[in-house]
C-alpha cells in the first residue's frame, strides 16, 4: 500500500511540474508577446515563418506540445493551432473568446471531437491520450 501511494504521489508531482511550467502564449485576438518574452518562458524551440499577409509563430514547449500563432499584418493573433501530448491552456490561448467557447461547449457535453462554429469564433479540437490537436480562429 505504501509503494502505491508513493508511486501515485510521484506521478502527481511530475504532472504538476510539467503543467506548472507551461509557457505563456499570446491570446487569440491579442498581440503576440515579443520574441524575447516567449523565450524566457522555457521554450525548447521558437520559430518565426513569414508569409505574404501573415506570420506564424511556432512555439515548441519542452513538453512536446507545439503551438502555432497566426499573426495578421495588423499585429493581432487571428488563429492558433496546437498538436502534442498535452492540451495547452485554452483560457490563455483563447483570451477574451474563452467565455464564448465555454458557453458553447457546455451545450455539447458529449465525448468526442469538439466543433464550435459561431459568428465570432471557430474551435475544433480532438485527440486521444497523449495525442491532442486543435485549432481556433476568428472568422
Amino acid at each position: 500500500m505504501k509503494k502505491t501511494a508513493s508511486r501515485v504521489l510521484g506521478w502527481g508531482l511530475w504532472v504538476c511540474l510539467c503543467l506548472g511550467a507551461a509557457p505563456a502564449w499570446a491570446a487569440l485576438g491579442g498581440d503576440p508577446e515579443p520574441v524575447g518574452a516567449d523565450e524566457k518562458h522555457a521554450f525548447a524551440r521558437m520559430q518565426l515563418v513569414r508569409n505574404p499577409g501573415y506570420t506564424v509563430h511556432e512555439l515548441d514547449a519542452g513538453t512536446g506540445t507545439t503551438v502555432r500563432e497566426y499573426v495578421g499584418p495588423d499585429g493581432k493573433v487571428f488563429g492558433v493551432s496546437w498538436r502534442g501530448p498535452f492540451r495547452p491552456d485554452l483560457r490563455q490561448l483563447l483570451g477574451d473568446s474563452y467565455q464564448v467557447y465555454l458557453t458553447a461547449a457546455r451545450k455539447k457535453m458529449a465525448r468526442g471531437p469538439v466543433n464550435i462554429s459561431l459568428p465570432g469564433l471557430y474551435v475544433h479540437m480532438s485527440g486521444r491520450q497523449r495525442a491532442f490537436y486543435g485549432r481556433a480562429y476568428l472568422p
